[in-house]
């Protein structure tokens, strides 16, 4: 079976990624050089790939600074005053349904069926398409959308693993499908050589995960 997993290079979408190799899929990963601040994390997605054995990884380019609006898109200052009330201002205009746009069109050309993001609800920055109702609505799009679907030789499904977990969770399920902690990156603003900040939004989630889940962070 082969899986499009989305990796971004983080704790969520490499969890994901060990997922899905867990549960027998030939993965092909696809990560995104959309121009955000934080592009360290592009280098961690090459190593988590490789470390899962990923059938192929890509990353594409994709310029979303010249849409902005977002402190991963432009010079705007990442908040580091505690976590965000509402939807903060580190939420990138529609980047996982780009994304997925062109996961669904690689997935086509493989005539693959299946997606992975790793997408949770609980312990999230509160981004609107992180929600479930959002993945369901993108389905069945997606299955409107596609020579594959309409002549019925592929039926997509959106696989969100980690949709019901908190971060704790999902620490433990990394646990268990064998990351190494030490190749992913979650901060929104390191430092020139990469070491997290500790105190946006990314880096206080990814903090309270570990100490909820008794697990040491060999970032720290």
């Amino acid at each position: 079976m082969k899986a499009i997993c989305l990796l971004s290079g983080g704790l969520d979408s490499s969890t994901c990624l060990g997922v899905a190799r867990r549960d027998g899929y030939d993965c092909y990963a696809l990560s995104f050089d959309y121009g955000q601040r934080h592009r360290v994390e592009l280098g961690s997605a090459i190593k988590v790939a490789k470390f899962f054995d990923a059938r192929e990884h890509r990353t594409m380019n994709i310029d979303l600074r010249a849409i902005g609006g977002s402190a991963l898109t432009t010079d705007i200052e990442v908040p580091k005053s505690g976590l965000s009330e509402g939807i903060p201002i580190t939420y990138v205009p529609a980047r996982n349904t780009i994304f997925l746009s062109l996961a669904l069109a690689w997935a086509e050309v493989l005539e693959c069926e299946n997606i992975f993001i790793g997408v949770n609800a609980i312990d999230y920055s509160g981004y609107p398409d992180c929600r479930p109702e959002f993945i369901r609505a993108f389905e069945h799009m997606a299955n409107l959308a596609t020579k594959a679907g309409v002549e019925r030789r592929t039926n997509l499904r959106i696989h969100t693993p980690l949709a019901k977990l908190n971060k704790a969770g999902i620490v433990k399920l990394a646990v268990e499908v064998g990351l190494n902690f030490a190749l992913t990156h979650s901060c929104y603003d390191p430092d020139q050589e990469g070491r997290p900040c500790g105190r946006c939004d990314s880096c206080l989630l990814r903090r309270k995960g570990f100490a909820e889940a008794g697990v040491i962070d060999p970032l720290l």
